[in-house]
């Protein structure tokens, strides 16, 4: 019948574009080892570790160990692949000239960065799924509510926001290699120091300036959200203002290749 074969040529639409490379980027993150291993493993050993720790040393914790860890490993997970997987990715993109390529199809700039952002989402749902898991399996008992659902995971895409902002900017001004030691060195000492894990109080005379790096905010909101319930809002401010100022300085600095 006349017609039947006509090309039709044109791209798929975008949404479908977003989806499907959302779900590509999220597979290459879970099959690479040293992904995997940022992503859940040194989560989950910093979870168990963390608490029998606490059996011999004093944290200076006011809650449980298991309920006073658990948000702040939740936090380290975020931080871990919005920032750290992110940025070794896409330093090792730019050097094989595969955001170049990417830059040039169908797909716009903006659906790129999309699906990027929507690999990290479906990423961090697996690590949330399996850090609670670990943490229910421990005896974890947070504050009940569907209000500390909703703080919960406005804390999340926060630090999704300023973490990936951050990740893209580092990945797009150094080198692959100069990317891996930067964004691995950050995150050790961010982990270490910066009020993630264990809340702002147990660093002594620092404790009023952690909660202003971006790692020591997202810790401090997911522990007013998971322990107390609650929200004082400045840390979701501290959040969004560095995820314009990495958003801002990624839009003129990145290159390309």
């Amino acid at each position: 019948m006349s017609g039947t074969f006509t090309p039709m040529p044109g791209s798929a639409p975008l949404l479908r574009q977003v989806a499907a490379q959302s779900v590509m980027e999220a597979r290459l993150m879970l099959r690479n080892g040293e992904q995997l291993l940022l992503a859940v493993v040194i989560p989950v050993i910093v979870l168990v570790g963390g608490v029998e720790a606490a059996k011999h040393v004093d944290f200076g914790l006011d809650q449980r160990p298991i309920d006073a860890l658990t948000p702040g490993v939740l936090a380290l997970a975020v931080m871990s692949t919005a920032f750290t997987s992110l940025a070794i990715a896409t330093g090792f993109e730019r050097r094989y000239g595969v955001i170049k390529r990417l830059g040039a199809s169908p797909l716009p700039r903006f659906g790129l960065l999309a699906g990027k952002i929507g690999a990290l989402f479906m990423v961090e749902l697996f690590q949330v799924a399996v850090l609670s898991a670990v943490a229910f399996a421990m005896g974890w008992d947070p504050h009940a509510g569907f209000e500390t659902v909703l703080l919960g995971l406005e804390a999340l895409l926060l630090g999704t926001a300023a973490f990936a902002s951050l990740g893209l900017l580092v990945a797009g001004v150094l080198r692959a290699e100069a990317t891996l030691a930067a964004a691995n060195l950050i995150y050790l000492l961010l982990m270490a120091g910066g009020a993630v894990v264990l809340p702002a109080s147990a660093y002594g005379g620092a404790e009023h300036v952690l909660p202003w790096l971006p790692s020591g905010a997202l810790g401090e909101a997911m522990r007013g959200a998971l322990i107390h319930g609650d929200c004082y809002g400045q840390q979701q401010v501290i959040l969004l203002g560095w995820a314009v100022l990495g958003t801002v300085l990624t839009a003129r600095s990145f290159r390309w290749e």
